[in-house]
């Protein structure tokens, strides 16, 4: 069935008198998406921002639906019924086995942690019948290890399947223990993103209790070091991008943005370190022509020029998150702390600023770096200044497929009487290891669990839709493998 829609003018969506054929196409660059309308007499072609992007898509999204719902939409089977009671049945156990897992404390760090909560997840997945193996880093990576679980078959979609088993608390964390009050739950990875894993896994029970997991090939990613990745990411994202290239769809399984949102777009991140040094001298000289301006007055001139001349682009964002400066500075990066030494007669030698760039674009970022090494290079007199980058995670962009994707996952939802699933910002949503097989497969992720808190000790996890996003996933699991 073909969307109908009209576009007013270039810069909103609304609805006008007429309503006439239209096609989304997404422009190379992500910054503008093409909607090409098909008017009896004329062939318009209004680019709209980015940032009316996933409103125009959510809206032109909701207007198909009401349209063709009706026509297209499934409803539930006799056999997702039964799909729907097991889950129903098993959710006593679904909670029995989260609280079971938040209770091991599996912060990146604590190597040991992370694997045992590997191996409870892994016991659980071959008793489903799931080939598991536990990957080991190597010691350089300086990180627990990933869980794997797969099975094989040519039945419909190759489903990769993306979680993490590491959270954000340390083994010194105060925050330690699952608890529940009334229809909330509290405890380190309820919500990011253990909650998430449980979801995948009492999916998959249901569908295995079922029968219908024979013949089909799903691949389960549970990272152990997604909140802090190991480097190099040759090394510590190698299995999870080789397994989405052998598979059609990723799903992540990360904190949902609201139980009527999923994520079909997600921005980048990288890390910089900006050092600055200065000319070491009595105060009494500074700005003079034999000692200059000093490291801090350097350091604040670039700071203030990324702020003036960098910012503004949609969807970028830089922070200077840990400034040092004066006469001696020492950092320690394993613990992102540091200390400095200076007075206040003494110009300073020695500037560090460690921050952080996100963007929506391998394109962006690049355009970004450029800039910001245009104005360190810019010194003033007798200092100087370089910056160094280090990637983190790549950009996910909204693709024509993983609108695709939003689309079955609506039908989904409003077949279980849901509601209508949109997609959400990218600009408010972090990066998630979705983004490094992005370029290989189409991509849906905020498919976990809802809650509050996430990376606080007030994390929290709202048990009234727990067993609602597990229908969901388990419905979506089963119509891709039998398309």
């Amino acid at each position: 069935m073909l969307m109908t829609f009209n576009i007013k003018t270039a810069s909103r969506c609304p609805v006008s008198h007429y309503i006439y054929p239209f096609n989304i196409n997404i422009v190379p660059g992500w910054k503008y998406i093409a909607m090409n309308c098909l008017f009896p007499t004329r062939h318009y072609i209004t680019h709209i921002k980015m940032n009316t992007l996933l409103q125009a898509l959510t809206l032109t999204s909701l207007l198909f639906l009401s349209i063709s719902t009706s026509i297209h939409a499934q409803k539930l089977s006799k056999t997702e019924k039964k799909i729907i009671k097991t889950i129903e049945v098993n959710h006593e156990s679904a909670l029995q086995f989260l609280e079971k897992v938040v209770n091991i404390n599996s912060g990146t760090m604590n190597h040991p942690g992370v694997k045992e909560v590997g191996m409870v997840f892994k016991e659980q997945f071959d008793a489903i019948d799931f080939d598991t193996r536990w990957i080991d880093m190597p010691a350089e990576v300086n990180r627990s290890g990933h869980l794997f679980a797969e099975t094989s078959g040519t039945k419909g979609k190759k489903i990769l399947l993306i979680g993490h088993l590491d959270t954000v608390f340390e083994k010194d964390s105060p925050f330690q223990e699952f608890k529940k009050e009334g229809d909330i739950a509290y405890g380190p990875g309820t919500n990011d993103m253990k909650g998430g894993d449980v979801i995948v896994l009492y999916a998959l029970k249901a569908l295995h209790e079922n029968k219908l997991l024979k013949n089909a090939q799903i691949t389960i990613a549970f990272t152990g070091d997604e909140e802090s990745t190991g480097k190099p990411l040759e090394i510590s994202r190698k299995d999870l991008i080789d397994a989405a290239k052998k598979s059609d769809i990723a799903l992540g399984f990360e904190t949902s943005t609201g139980f009527n949102y999923a994520t079909v777009a997600r921005r980048g991140s990288s890390g910089w370190l900006l050092e600055v040094k200065g000319k070491r001298a009595h105060s009494s000289g500074v700005f003079s022509e034999r000692v200059g301006a000093g490291a801090i007055f350097e350091a604040s001139r670039i700071l203030n020029a990324f702020y003036t001349d960098v910012k503004g682009e949609e969807f970028l964002t830089f922070n200077p998150g840990v400034i040092l400066g004066g006469t001696e500075v020492k950092f320690d990066e394993s613990l992102n702390k540091g200390e400095a030494f200076g007075k206040s007669n003494v110009v300073p030698q020695t500037v560090m600023v460690k921050g952080g760039l996100r963007f929506i674009s391998e394109e962006q970022k690049e355009k970004t770096k450029a800039r910001m090494r245009e104005i360190v290079a810019k010194n003033l007199p007798h200092t100087s200044a370089k910056i160094s980058f280090k990637d983190s995670y790549p950009a996910m962009r909204p693709t024509e497929g993983n609108l695709n994707l939003l689309k079955i996952l609506n039908e989904v939802s409003i077949d279980l009487n849901q509601g209508q699933v949109a997609a959400y910002d990218p600009g408010k949503r972090g990066a998630a290891d979705t983004s490094f097989v992005a370029d290989y497969v189409d991509c849906l992720d905020g498919l976990g669990t809802m809650g509050r808190g996430a990376h606080t000790p007030n994390e929290t996890l709202d048990l009234t839709t727990f067993e609602a996003l597990t229908k969901r996933t388990a419905i979506l699991i089963y119509r891709l493998i039998h398309q």
